[in-house]
């Protein structure tokens, strides 16, 4: 379970994301190029008989501890039981179809405890060519409206912008919203906050815990200088699709839907809620072979949402804005 020679202060968790056959590409390319003391902990939520058997080698070669269940798994559930096999002071959510660049691990460590940031994310591109950005931060913002309900809105500065289109440098700040691509976390903040909501079980798990951080007064940092790359699926192996399908069914999106209109408020137009519903039912397409790019999302240009807005966002077409 311990990589390198020093006592580590932090654990990769890997998670099963939405499909199995980047799995072992990914798991390599974390043992090639981390050079900082860690322990893992493996989730493997009913992977194909193939890739069962090279994880159970893998986890003997290299000393992991490989947790398996005979039923697929959603992330949330998966990470809950990632952090009840965690000892050590940092927890590292990484799915398992990323890859990740030389020096990522001891990059966001460093930023956590620098900052004392409750959560660090990397810089997270998409594509094996590490040249696109998916994500770096964000900020979900939130309108009072009448009878009790708010507006929630989800924006994600430089979405897919080439990295080499960046006005200026990257750097560490605050930020009020991760991905769980990979994200790092503080062990103790799931005594503090509870653990991972597993009735989020196809959407808005980043958004709920982002928000459970900072309501509960913790920050949140980016770390540019920590890269990984989510590889994207355009075409998916034969032994991928039960677990896709469930992963991104019509009913664990609205079951999430359902959750999060409840717990934080919202109202039912929601554009959040509007783009849970638009990337599902997009991304199911990759399912059936039809190629697909990223959803539009339904983000307004200013912070500032009046009712006016909010009405005609309702009734024009989204803003075209890149999601993944």
């Amino acid at each position: 379970m311990v990589h390198l020679s020093a006592r580590p202060n932090v654990t990769i968790a890997v998670i099963p994301r939405e499909r199995f056959s980047a799995a072992q590409r990914s798991l390599e390319s974390i043992y090639a190029n981390t050079h900082y003391p860690f322990k893992l902990v493996y989730i493997d939520g009913n992977s194909p008989d193939p890739l069962r058997e090279y994880l159970k080698d893998q986890s003997q070669a290299h000393n992991f501890k490989l947790i398996h269940t005979a039923q697929y798994l959603s992330p949330n559930q998966a990470r809950n039981l990632a952090i009840a096999a965690v000892d050590t002071e940092y927890i590292v959510f990484v799915d398992n179809d990323v890859l990740v660049r030389p020096g990522w691990l001891k990059a966001i460590v460093s930023r956590a405890e620098e900052t004392n940031a409750w959560s660090v994310a990397p810089l997270t591109l998409e594509g094996e060519g590490f040249d696109a950005i998916h994500q770096i931060g964000g900020t979900i913002i939130f309108k009072e409206l009448p009878g009790g309900r708010k507006w929630m809105v989800e924006r994600r500065p430089h979405m897919h912008s080439p990295l080499n289109k960046l006005k200026a440098p990257l750097q560490a700040q605050p930020t009020g919203l991760v991905e769980f691509h990979c994200v790092l976390s503080r062990r103790d903040v799931f005594d503090k906050v509870g653990l991972l909501d597993e009735a989020l079980i196809s959407m808005a798990e980043e958004t709920d815990f982002s928000l459970g951080i900072l309501e509960a007064g913790g920050t949140i940092y980016t770390e540019p200088a920590s890269v990984i790359t989510y590889l994207r699926p355009t075409v998916l192996d034969e032994s991928d699709l039960p677990f896709f399908r469930l992963r991104w069914c019509d009913r664990w999106c609205e079951s999430s839907v359902q959750r999060m209109y409840e717990k934080h408020k919202l109202d039912r137009d929601a554009p959040a809620l509007r783009h849970y519903r638009e990337f599902v039912h997009t991304h199911q397409k990759i399912a059936s072979g039809e190629r697909t790019r990223p959803r539009l999302q339904p983000y307004p240009v200013s912070d500032d949402l009046t009712m006016g807005e909010r009405v005609r966002y309702q009734s024009t077409k989204f803003i075209r804005r890149w999601v993944a």
